[in-house]
């Protein structure tokens, strides 16, 4: 198991947030029409009610394009301007080049380094560190960061436990050097533990099982997961995540005005709130709209937080994440 904590150096915030959901919407009655299923039984397991699916063409790289467009609008700042583009996902464009790079080319932002992430649902808050990292020590004074998602793709239709979770979206913010220290990233926390590697992963499509004309009936580039594993280590990863943020940041969870956990399952969210000890109203939840959108979920749920006015200006958020890896991750931020 490995973990990183962030490093200090001039203080960096968010300047702007986006995000997208393609227009088509996958309600729990549609899936009834596709496997034995019913929507008291996903509401009851997963809070979740409907989810969005990206249209026909619609790639992973044209959503994480729009949500960054709204983001860079928000923070005033031009694609041509930017010096650092990441996007996290585990539905890339293409296994190479990388998903950013096809971002980098629409948004114009030809100055940008550009890169790509893979650390699942934690992919946002991984793509954060980075970025924080690399302004805070001058390498860089600007960078678009993007969690964005083609779930659709990779879902197995037939398996009612893993096709019922997911959908699409993207979700984007523009961090830069802020001397004001507005909006700024306090603290934040990673961890990995790859010796839970088979708990949540699409075993085929890489090098170590290639799909071929032999195995395509397999399913294999498809997800697969282990549920009640990945929701004990979860709620435990999270809680601990969020509870070592908070103290490099020098607070309390009495200081956190706001927490916005990923967006996986309703149980897992409550959970989580009961053992940091925060009320309902203290955590801002949209599952029930989109699922589970993986990498992108933070991100998404930052953004509609950001412009509903759930977040006030001074507040203390939390972001807290979970996923395949196993991967985990916290940020604190002052607003």
């Amino acid at each position: 198991m490995s973990e990183q904590a962030i490093v200090t150096g001039r203080p960096v915030s968010i300047s702007g947030t986006g995000s997208y959901l393609p227009e088509k919407v996958l309600t729990n009655h549609d899936l009834e029409k596709l496997v034995e299923t019913s929507d008291d039984w996903i509401t009851t397991r997963t809070g979740i009610k409907e989810r969005r699916i990206a249209a026909e063409g619609e790639c992973t790289s044209d959503m994480a394009t729009k949500a960054a467009l709204r983001a860079l609008e928000q923070a005033g700042i031009e694609g041509a301007d930017l010096n650092l583009i990441i996007v996290a996902t585990i539905t890339p464009d293409t296994l190479t080049p990388a998903t950013a790079c096809y971002v980098q080319r629409k948004l114009g932002a030809m100055k940008a380094v550009a890169f790509d992430v893979s650390a699942a649902c934690s992919g946002f808050l991984y793509a954060m560190e980075i970025a924080h990292s690399c302004i805070a020590t001058g390498a860089f004074d600007n960078a678009l960061i993007i969690g964005a998602e083609k779930l659709s793709a990779f879902i197995n239709w037939q398996d009612r436990n893993t096709c019922v979770l997911f959908g699409d979206g993207s979700g984007a913010a523009v961090m830069r050097a802020s001397p004001n220290g507005h909006r700024r990233v306090l603290a934040s926390h990673l961890g990995t533990d790859g010796e839970q590697t088979e708990l949540l992963n699409i075993p085929g499509g890489g090098a170590a099982c290639p799909i071929t004309l032999d195995n395509v009936e397999r399913r294999l580039a498809t997800l697969a997961m282990q549920g009640r594993e990945v929701f004990k280590h979860a709620v435990t990863a999270m809680r601990q995540a969020a509870e070592l943020a908070i103290a490099k940041a020098g607070l309390t969870i009495a200081d956190i005005n706001l927490v916005i956990p990923h967006q996986a399952n309703l149980r897992i969210i409550q959970a989580i709130s009961e053992r940091l000890g925060v009320t309902e109203d203290q955590v801002f939840v949209n599952l029930h709209r989109y699922g589970n959108t993986s990498a992108a979920a933070v991100a998404i749920a930052l953004d509609e937080a950001n412009r509903s006015g759930a977040i006030k200006e001074n507040d203390r958020v939390l972001l807290i994440a979970f996923g395949a890896g196993l991967t985990w991750a916290s940020a604190v931020i002052e607003w």
